[in-house]
């Protein structure tokens, strides 16, 4: 089996093709706008443009099985665009969509495209997201995300390359970017935080189980033309997560009760809002589906992982 992972030089991409590799019966090929360390026989990398065309894919495309879409516009933490919907719609709807139509022209059997729990929501209040909620996406990344869905679904239709589409919460990992980098930096730090009153309930997904799971909707029968939403077994508060983070690190931070609407408030005054729901408001998935229709069971605890993630940042000295 022949497969195209794109954005294989990335946070998951990287993961993704290591794992992948172990299986002597694949052969993977990977693009990426910056280059690789990756070395293997069976593995070969293809620097790309920032829009491919739709002659430059027919090439890569050639003889390829499946295809696992991971390239994206996401983790913009300092955003300069005037119109940042018009630039994510670009990069994750249209190019997604020129690479899907020439998978379908080149008899791609199979294409998975990484999508984001943005499309149900920021937030859960009563009840946990799953495949059945309403999609109401809360921001232009993850609105670009829905219209990418929504393209890949009816170009598939009634075609021969079967669309799966998946939809992870928060990904960490000990080099994760985004947030959840500078949370573990916070950590690192060992100072007092202001979380101990804090009650949420937050799904994510450790990095070695969205890989894992990857690798289960490579050629699972049942994953085709299926939504999945996917997470760790266990929700987890920010004093857990923090807890668990600093306990991989061989540490612990001091946690002190800080009204909750005063958080709120400097948050929004800050124009860090963003970030303040992450932290302390809920995010719950129901990842039933994932693990009775495909016999899914992530393979690492949450506890276990961030406690890893804890401990490979603090034995790599990471930036």
């Amino acid at each position: 089996m022949k497969i195209l992972v794109t954005g294989s030089t990335g946070f998951i991409g990287k993961s993704l093709c290591e794992a992948l590799l172990t299986k002597p019966d694949l052969i993977v090929v990977g693009t990426g706008r910056s280059s690789t360390t990756l070395k293997a026989s069976n593995f070969s990398f293809l620097k790309i443009s920032d829009s491919p065309t739709s002659t430059e894919w027919r090439t890569i495309l050639e003889n390829v099985d499946v295809v696992i879409h991971l390239a994206a516009r996401a983790h913009i933490l300092s955003e300069v665009s005037q119109d940042p919907l018009v630039e994510f719609r670009k990069v994750n709807v249209q190019d997604t969509m020129v690479l899907a139509e020439q998978a379908l022209e080149a008899g791609v059997k199979r294409f998975i495209q990484l999508s984001s729990i943005g499309v149900n929501g920021g937030y859960t209040l009563e009840h946990a997201f799953d495949e059945s909620s309403e999609p109401s996406p809360h921001a232009s990344y993850a609105i670009s995300k829905w219209e990418a869905e929504q393209g890949l679904i009816s170009l598939c239709a009634k075609s021969s390359m079967d669309i799966v589409i998946i939809r992870p919460p928060l990904v960490y990992g000990a080099n994760a970017p985004g947030n959840f980098r500078r949370l573990v930096k916070l950590v690192s730090l060992g100072i007092p935080l202001p979380f101990a009153s804090v009650k949420n309930k937050r799904s994510m997904i450790a990095l070695e189980n969205l890989i894992d799971f990857i690798q289960r909707c490579v050629d699972h029968p049942l994953a085709a033309n299926e939504v999945f939403l996917v997470s760790d077994e266990d929700s987890v508060s920010t004093p857990q997560i923090i807890k668990a983070l600093a306990s991989g690190m061989g540490s612990r931070v001091p946690l002190f009760p800080f009204p909750n609407l005063l958080l709120e408030g400097g948050a929004k005054a800050l124009g860090k809002f963003s970030v303040y729901q992450q932290l302390c408001g809920s995010l719950e998935i129901d990842a039933q589906k994932s693990r009775s229709l495909l016999s899914w069971t992530p393979p690492l605890k949450a506890q276990d992982a961030l406690e890893k993630a804890g401990r490979g940042f603090k034995e790599n000295k990471l930036p």
